[in-house]
């Protein structure tokens, strides 16, 4: 037994922990959780804990369900509010999937984006991310299509006092950093009920399973508030949706490998084509940055999301941005993607976004001149003639894209690619087929 076992099991002793959750991740980025005894932990840690992957969506067929989940000790938190009289009552731990004869599970997002990043560490490099989150907070959340209620009526970096759960964000925050999640900023955004928390940078692996986290976190927390939290992209046909804009820098030991000082815009030939390589695979890989039906009503022009492909520095129309935050600090040199948002599964985002730059570097691609110009303000012909390519504007756009590439199918692997497809092309066949209250009040009458 290693040393982080035994610091485990060491602490579900001394704290009188009497709970286990042992999480992982569906395709979809659905969190599942299983709760085991802390008795049962030192035989999970040798052999795993069995279940039905059948059931899991995008797992396994009925003719191989047997899975087996094996938590990652280095995961280990305990869930700061659980508690009653100085009790702590549960932990939790992220696991890898695998199968019965211990080889990684295909279908298991995590291992996804751990095959991805062994492919950055033999290229010499690690990758941090930094995710700035957003989400909104209703004061319920209606199940009959009608528009919730924001708990609030602030707007963007508003002081003024919540209409309810005051307290949200401070004890949203208390609860991260309890969990050893670092956060660096929150605000209210735009949109009245709207939040945003940013989380401090980290290695693509934990920051995926911290948003994991941060998601459930940010739920439970509301309902201690009296409200109700959504990711939903787009609740509003007339507000900003909920971005998870995401920072990503490589680094070689402790060099940031993005930073050149002499360049104008700081950055190295390794940023660039790493940057280039994202914006050549951008189509491809939207269906997974923007899963949903409803992400695409946020990716529209004046949405205050990306809608064509192109880079550019302080502009923020445009779908990656080089940031100049801390001109001259090395450290700080990354690009900033806008696209995905914030109810995307985040081990395949980072994985297509980070294989996507790192084709680019392999394949030496070269970097487009940035854009000037607010995008949002051109006409189509006019991005057309600028060589602007558009994103797709719906998720049946996106699967056509995302079919077609070879670049998907390779990083995501045959099993996940072709369980997305298909769960996502059943999704877009059910939306295909409503008949919605804006077109029976638009056509009725014909």
């Amino acid at each position: 037994m290693d040393r982080q076992q035994q610091f485990v099991l060491r602490t579900l002793e001394e704290r009188d922990i009497r709970f286990v959750r042992l999480w992982f991740t569906d395709v979809l980025g659905v969190l599942k959780s299983v709760a085991v005894a802390p008795a049962e932990l030192e035989g999970a840690f040798n052999e795993g804990i069995g279940f039905d992957g059948s059931s899991v969506n995008g797992f396994a067929r009925v003719f191989e369900s047997d899975m087996i989940a094996k938590p990652d000790p280095a995961t280990f938190q305990v869930l700061p509010w659980e508690a009653d009289g100085g009790k702590v009552y549960s932990a939790r731990m992220f696991c890898d999937i695998s199968m019965p004869d211990g080889t990684a599970s295909w279908a298991d997002p995590r291992h996804v984006l751990r095959r991805v990043m062994a492919d950055a560490a033999s290229m010499g490099f690690s990758c941090y991310v930094h995710p700035e989150i957003e989400f909104f907070l209703f004061k319920d959340l209606p199940q009959d299509g009608s528009l919730p209620e924001p708990a609030d009526s602030g707007g963007f970096f508003d002081q003024a006092s919540h209409d309810a759960a005051p307290h949200f964000r401070r004890r949203a925050i208390e609860s991260l950093e309890a969990m050893g999640i670092s956060v660096e900023f929150s605000h209210h955004e735009g949109a009245p009920g709207q939040q945003e928390i940013d989380l401090r940078y980290a290695d693509a692996l934990t920051m995926a399973d911290n948003i994991m986290s941060f998601r459930y976190v940010v739920k439970e927390v509301a309902l201690t508030q009296g409200v109700r939290a959504s990711f939903m992209p787009k609740p509003f046909p007339d507000q900003p949706g909920s971005a998870m804009h995401t920072h990503f820098s490589l680094f070689e030991g402790e060099t940031n490998a993005f930073y050149d000082a002499e360049d104008p815009y700081q950055m190295s030939q390794v940023g660039k084509a790493f940057l280039a390589g994202v914006l050549k695979y951008a189509p491809e890989f939207t269906a997974v940055t923007s899963q949903w039906v409803n992400s695409y009503k946020r990716l529209v022009l004046g949405g205050e999301a990306p809608t064509s492909v192109c880079w550019g520095q302080a502009n923020r129309s445009a779908l990656v941005r080089v940031p100049n935050y801390s001109p001259g600090k090395s450290s700080s040199q990354r690009i900033e993607v806008r696209s995905p948002d914030s109810a995307c599964n985040p081990y395949l985002m980072f994985a297509v976004i980070i294989a996507a730059g790192l084709r680019g570097i392999k394949e030496n691609e070269e970097l487009p001149a940035p854009a000037e110009d607010d995008v949002w303000t051109l006409s189509e012909a006019e991005r057309r003639a600028m060589g602007y390519v558009q994103l797709p504007d719906s998720l049946g756009h996106a699967l056509d894209l995302m079919e077609q590439s070879e670049f998907m199918a390779e990083t995501l692997g045959e099993h996940v690619f072709d369980f997305f497809l298909r769960n996502k092309k059943a999704e877009w066949e059910a939306y295909r087929t409503q008949v919605t209250p804006f077109e029976l009040k638009r056509y009725l009458g014909l």
